[in-house]
């Protein structure tokens, strides 16, 4: 463990908490033993991927399934599989670190890779009994074996509890039978370990079960014709009177609901990994395509316009980046320390997770956004050219566009997010009613015109910070007071307080990291983080201003209103602002350097 990483903060905690830079663990944190792992993946994908990158969109599903097969070789699909079940048994973070950067030449790949080695393996791994992982992890570890997930259906997609698949047992109790439908199933067409989800009798909650490929009675559809991801297998899978032994039930009869929530908190995570990649590299073909092309007798990099969007491209990658990983190692120091606690691995792995769910849906929604926003200027860079299918922007346009919709759509991240930090909070694991209660006083009381520390390194952004901090409890706080329990069907007011709560999070990763590197490297050797930090500021506050408007318009009125509009100008009160434009300009003059 890196010892600027030992003190971790609990899941949610940042928001009532101070930023503590050297408690945030950066990318530049990563040991020369990860970095290795991270190049050589990368090799992989250059070598093997990348020159081949036309097969994708050939929808040539085989060309999918024998890269997968040679990750499986080189230990990239068992990163995190213990070494007892046939895996590399490294860390969490490390799995992080992998999946980013196998992501970033194909959606296709990405789709496959994140479905095999997040909610295939997973639920195994964390929810498997003995005999269950000694069986399966090897062959999935090693790519002897592809797996699927079975949970969403015709009718139950976000609400996944209502699916109608059955599971019947037989009369002596040895077996169950399996009839129903499920619908875009990534690695469908090529698995041999399906998770399948049904109710049992009328059971309240779902149970999964371990599905064979060659179980009599599953049956496959046709390969969906995608927008994007389109050598991705994706069919439906249909179970008629399919028995399955009974020792092949996963976890516990009622417990496949918590089995597809806590697999999908590590599919969020690892999607928002999953886009990095795809960032980076769409933002170099960009900065290259921008010094390359001429338009009235210079590069277009040189045109104030385009520096504009690399500038900012950067910085929302950066800000992803940033905040993924700073998660990835909490998580990853959470399940360390309940194992050192003498905690079962497979339960503190259960419980690293869960205790950052939050976190997790954040991610997801942030760096699936950021990726959507990023690709899109990729194209408008790339102008006419960026439109043509010959061009590198066509299939990442349309490859990303899915992020936004599975492990859960955007809409109902935002929704979860809040959702799990008010439950947090009436649980007692998370003390939000002293802060709000504090910050409500505060409203009552003249503002303060002490300023930050000038000499303080960005000690105004550290100031919008702790303001933005406040304005989430504000907002967040009140909304609770009038709806109480209610508040979960507000679906506005949830969507536009999450919006808050992830540019804080994403604010403080950023913050964290620029200051991180300045203090150890020194400020001038810091300048590209410190702009971006910078930067970040503008966007997080613009943000979180708009979207706690939109909140407070949607439930308080008169004099709450007022109050409540009065302390949100002061929570999000920007003292100096920067040049901006000479900002961005510094930003991307060194984004162009970088790809000479």
């Amino acid at each position: 463990m890196n010892p600027s990483t030992s003190r971790t903060q609990r899941g949610s905690a940042f928001l009532i908490e101070d930023l503590d830079p050297q408690r945030i663990f950066v990318p530049e944190d990563f040991s020369d033993d990860q970095k290795m792992m991270a190049d050589s993946t990368t090799e992989f994908v250059d070598r093997e991927v990348w020159p081949q990158k036309h097969r994708f969109e050939a929808h040539d599903y085989d060309f999918t399934f024998d890269l997968m097969r040679k990750a499986g070789e080189m230990g990239l699909l068992g990163i995190y599989v213990p070494e007892a079940y046939g895996g590399l048994g490294m860390g969490f973070n490390t799995s992080m670190l992998v999946c980013d950067r196998i992501s970033g030449a194909s959606g296709s790949l990405s789709t496959a890779y994140g479905a095999h080695t997040g909610i295939g393996i997973l639920p195994v791994l964390l929810y498997g009994n003995e005999e269950q992982k000694a069986y399966y992890l090897p062959k999935l570890a090693s790519g002897e074996w592809i797996g699927a997930y079975c949970l969403t259906e015709p009718g139950a997609g976000s609400d996944a509890n209502s699916g109608k698949t059955r599971a019947v047992p037989s009369s002596d109790g040895s077996s169950y039978s399996i009839t129903g439908q499920k619908m875009w199933i990534s690695n469908a067409g090529y698995a041999q370990l399906f998770i399948v989800f049904a109710k049992i009798e009328d059971d309240k909650n779902l149970t999964a079960f371990l599905v064979e490929r060659d179980n009599p009675g599953l049956s496959l559809g046709e390969e969906e014709h995608k927008m994007g991801i389109r050598a991705s297998s994706t069919r439906q899978v249909f179970f008629t009177d399919c028995v399955v032994r009974a020792d092949r039930m996963l976890g516990e009869r009622n417990g496949g609901f918590k089995i597809a929530m806590n697999a999908l908190n590590v599919g969020r995570i690892k999607l928002a990994a999953a886009c990095l990649d795809a960032n980076r590299r769409i933002l170099r073909a960009s900065a290259e395509y921008a010094q390359q092309r001429h338009q009235f007798g210079q590069p277009i990099a040189q045109f104030g316009a385009i520096q504009q969007k690399l500038a900012t491209m950067a910085m929302l990658h950066f800000a992803s980046e940033s905040a993924t990983y700073r998660a990835g190692q909490d998580i990853e120091n959470t399940i360390g320390a309940l194992e050192a606690s003498g905690m079962d691995p497979q339960q503190a792995k259960l419980k690293g997770v869960e205790e950052f769910a939050v976190e997790c849906a954040l991610l997801k929604v942030h760096a699936s956004e950021a990726g959507s926003w990023i690709v899109d200027q990729g194209v408008q860079i790339y102008g006419g050219m960026g439109y043509s299918a010959d061009a590198p922007m066509d299939s990442a346009y349309r490859d990303m566009r899915i992020a936004r919709i599975y492990e859960g759509t955007n809409e109902i991240n935002r929704m979860l997010s809040v959702g799990m930090l008010l439950k947090k909070a009436l649980k007692g694991e998370l003390e939000l009613m002293g802060p709000a209660m504090k910050v409500g006083a505060e409203l009552l009381e003249l503002p303060s015109f002490d300023g930050p520390d000038p000499e303080e390194l960005l000690s105004e952004e550290r100031e919008s910070l702790a303001q933005l901090k406040k304005a989430f409890l504000m907002v967040a706080g009140k909304a609770v007071e009038q709806f109480g329990p209610g508040i979960e069907e507000e679906q506005e007011i949830l969507m536009a307080a999450s919006d808050v709560l992830i540019q804080i999070y994403v604010f403080e990763s950023v913050l964290g990291r620029a200051l991180k590197l300045a203090a150890a490297k020194g400020t001038q050797a810091a300048a590209q983080e410190i702009d971006l930090a910078r930067l970040y500021r503008y966007e997080a506050v613009e943000v979180a201003q708009r979207s706690a408007r939109e909140a407070i318009s949607s439930f308080a009125d008169g004099d709450v209103q007022r109050m409540l509009l009065m302390g949100l100008k002061r929570f999000t009160k920007i003292r100096t602002l920067h040049n901006l434009k000479e900002l961005r300009r510094r930003v991307a003059q060194r984004v162009l350097a970088g790809v000479a």
